[in-house]
């Protein structure tokens, strides 16, 4: 999993505001706000999962983008849930369900499924080789991501998450 959080784990940072924090209205971060899409069962998983998550960075105004800044920021959010989701329809009998939690400093992605293995990003990753990509991509764009173990043994969420652009 990834260590390249710069903050102990639940620890989200400093307070939006504080020294050095751009200037952003108040309205422009949604805290506390979540998002859930059910697809278990459902054809299209990564494309309803992309458009599901555009539409909820649209009615967060992340989009559309003000500048480079949060255009990329958005971007990296819909890459990253494609290859969450892709790697539960490839590796883990399909995604049960998309999470989205926006809060004013963090975008928290989560993607449950019912598979038994972890992800891991290839080691030694490498670029010219087909296939193998998708972690390494998450955990170069996100702050941290990991996996939790369904309480009952069936399943997992696999979670990531990425700098509010505010």
């Amino acid at each position: 999993m990834s260590t390249t959080r710069p903050y102990p784990p639940g620890d989200l940072g400093p307070e939006p505001g504080g020294a050095g924090a751009s200037a952003a209205p108040a309205a422009a971060a949604p805290a506390g706000q979540i998002r859930r899409l059910r697809l278990a069962g459902t054809r299209g998983a990564v494309a309803r999962g992309r458009d599901f998550a555009r539409q909820a960075l649209h009615d967060w105004g992340w989009l559309p983008a003000a500048g480079a800044d949060r255009r990329a920021a958005a971007e990296d959010v819909l890459l990253v849930v494609s290859e969450l989701v892709t790697n539960a329809c490839l590796h883990a009998e399909g995604p049960e369900e998309l999470r989205l939690r926006c809060t004013a400093k963090v975008l928290r992605l989560e993607v449950s499924d019912l598979g038994t293995g972890s992800p891991a990003p290839r080691s030694p990753h490498r670029p010219g080789r087909p296939g193998g990509h998708g972690m390494f991509i998450v955990q170069r764009l996100c702050l941290d991501w990991g996996v939790v173990r369904n309480p009952d043994g069936a399943g997992k969420t696999v979670w990531a998450e990425l700098a509010a652009p505010f």
